[in-house]
């Protein structure tokens, strides 16, 4: 006998599109003020932001950026390439691995960062953080933790055997 796949309530269904929708509006604004601000894509931020925040060295390894932005390794070789090409970011050989790669921001990365992270906050205050109480926000930080943990358990992206 087979078992049936368990499906959800309608309260987890009901949890799960109200998540999706509040991540989909978010992402919307944020990328809308990044382009205004600085031309950059999510990622192209996401990267500057994990090097220039991230790092206390403003480095690290292309594999490492890859799972920590979760996004594929080709595409990110390709952003950081446009970050390169822009003087946003320095790519080198990886000092510790012959094939990887090192990624440092450069001072113009962190300049470029600092424009705008004041309305990339901003938005995060009033789309995100406006309805909330702090009590909110500590809940909600207390409910998503465990389940990024749990999903961040699994081997990263970047151990998958590539598709050839």
């Amino acid at each position: 006998m087979t078992e049936e796949p368990s499906s959800l309530d309608s309260v987890q269904l009901g949890a799960y599109f109200a998540l999706m929708e509040v991540a989909n509006l978010l992402r919307h604004a944020v990328e809308q003020q990044l382009r205004e601000a600085g031309g950059l894509s999510y990622v192209q931020f996401q990267l500057l932001a994990q090097l220039g925040l991230g790092s206390p060295t403003g480095s690290r390894r292309m594999t490492d950026l890859a799972d920590g932005v979760v996004y594929s390794r080709s595409g990110l070789t390709y952003q950081a390439g446009l970050l390169e090409k822009a003087g946003l970011v320095s790519r080198s050989p990886s000092a510790d691995d012959e094939r990887g790669v090192t990624v440092t921001i450069t001072d113009a990365g962190r300049a470029l960062l600092a424009k705008v992270l004041p309305g990339h906050t901003e938005v995060l205050e009033q789309q995100l953080f406006g309805p909330l109480s702090r009590e909110d926000a500590q809940a909600l930080a207390a409910l998503l933790s465990p389940v990024r943990d749990h999903m961040r358990a699994a081997p990263p992206r970047s151990a998958a055997r590539r598709r050839r």
